[in-house]
């Protein structure tokens, strides 16, 4: 006799989604990652976002063939009562299985090794320049030059952070640390730990770090609601001094993007020595101390405390470039407030996503977030094959009449500060209250 299969409702799924209590579904079936989130290559954090709810896209978007085999020691017995698929998400795991049929996350064309010596050589460069220099004009150059080395350098971090993008995961491991820690002075498990939760909730106002900067930057008026990051666990005032900041963030945008590095210095010392679970601690505070050793030391070689302020600005404001390229695919996009759900994964990833257009030629300069779009749908992708599987997902789009939102560089730049432009002009409406007219209303409601 066949057995029967015991079931479960969404609500009583929806019961198991917090901490010390994390039931997940896929493809119908329940799974208890309770245990499993302490040892999660990806952190605790995506299985708490997406616990209490099918999660099947975002499994088959960040997980390889062989992960499969590893659900049933977690499977509970259940099953999700009344399971079904979108005719979206049926498709979306077509086109997944589909790349990996073709070899495409494994195929990893990207010559990594070719950008590990591009990055030797710029940084070479740098300090040839500082040490063997008279020059203020070499200086300034040379600074310039460090920042496009740390641009390179937070490509193979971000790809790092996603796939293997060495020949071995121990080599995979020194290009991280090699590259992110000791060059760049940011650690690559902080850039994980945060870049995880942004991918799993893509423009929640609530769950995606990548959106919470205040009191220095709002793209929402939502976020005058005080709401609360559940990443950083506190909550987000929009108090006088955010009010004042936010309505002249379209001004100050690009100034702070120029010594943003300054903050991920911080994010990454905080992280460090926190009270949470880092791995490899040890390894990663050692390159940050090999970061703050070389790079002072480098500096003090200038002949006066005008070049080191001039070699430091430049440096850093170069990398404000990369800093500026984040925002870029986001800031304009939808944004919502709650948590980020698994059912609709496709349509979250492409309603809060844009595309930058460019030539192939200068792919070298985006690292790949000019298709931010098919970055989000296929994380695990080589940016290499990003351009080739675009008419894919463009077309999938047009097929569910889903949003692809494309823009030009120059006009992501227009379109973002249009953005911040609004809710600034919020803001201020909001310091200076006045009647409740038409023009009021039109002002507020602008975006």
């Amino acid at each position: 006799m066949a057995e029967s299969k015991m079931y479960i409702s969404q609500t009583e799924l929806e019961n198991h989604k917090k901490p010390g209590d994390l039931w997940i579904s896929i493809q119908g079936k329940i799974y208890d990652v309770t245990e499993w989130s302490r040892e999660h290559p990806g952190g605790a954090l995506p299985l708490l976002n997406l616990a209490g709810q099918d999660a099947t896209d975002a499994f088959v978007a960040y997980h390889p063939g062989l992960a499969w085999q590893y659900l049933d020691k977690f499977f509970t017995g259940y099953y999700l009562k009344d399971y079904s698929v979108s005719e979206v998400s049926k498709d979306f795991r077509k086109l997944a299985a589909e790349f990996s049929k073709m070899g495409l996350f494994e195929k990893k064309e990207h010559g990594t090794g070719i950008l590990l010596c591009i990055i030797a050589l710029l940084f070479s460069i740098s300090v040839y320049g500082v040490l063997c220099s008279n020059s203020a004009l070499v200086h300034l150059l040379s600074g310039a030059l460090l920042g496009f080395s740390w641009i390179q350098s937070g490509w193979i971090g971000h790809d790092s952070g996603h796939y293997q993008v060495m020949s071995s995961r121990k080599f995979n491991r020194v290009a991280q640390i090699l590259t992110g820690n000791c060059l760049a002075g940011i650690s690559i498990g902080w850039w994980k730990w945060n870049h995880n939760a942004h991918h799993i909730a893509c423009n929640s106002l609530e769950f995606d770090p990548d959106l919470q900067h205040m009191p220095i930057f709002a793209v929402s008026s939502k976020l005058f609601s005080s709401l609360t990051s559940y990443f950083y666990e506190r909550k987000m005032n929009f108090d006088s001094i955010a009010r004042f900041l936010v309505s002249y963030q379209h001004w100050t945008f690009y100034p702070v993007m120029c010594f943003a590095r300054i903050n991920l210095f911080a994010q990454s010392f905080l992280f460090l020595f926190s009270k949470r679970k880092v791995p490899n601690r040890g390894q990663e505070i050692l390159g940050i101390l090999v970061y703050w050793t070389w790079f002072p030391l480098l500096v003090s070689c200038l002949p006066n405390w005008g070049e080191r302020l001039m070699f430091v600005v430049a440096s850093f404001s170069v990398t404000g470039i990369q800093h500026v390229q984040f925002c870029l695919n986001h800031f304009s996009s939808s944004v919502y407030v709650g948590p980020p759900s698994g059912n609709n994964w496709f349509e979250k990833q492409t309603d809060g996503t844009l595309d930058i257009v460019c030539s192939s030629w200068m792919d070298w300069f985006h690292g790949g977030l000019q298709f931010q779009i098919e970055h989000h749908l296929f994380p695990r992708l080589p940016r290499c094959h990003l351009r080739k599987v675009s008419p894919f997902v463009q077309e999938l789009c047009k097929k569910h009449n889903l949003q692809y939102d494309t823009a030009s560089f120059w006009k992501a730049n227009v379109m973002t500060i249009e953005t911040l432009r609004s809710a600034a002009l919020q803001a201020r409406i909001l310091s200076n209250p006045i009647p409740k007219n038409l023009v009021w209303e039109a002002v507020n409601t602008h975006g």
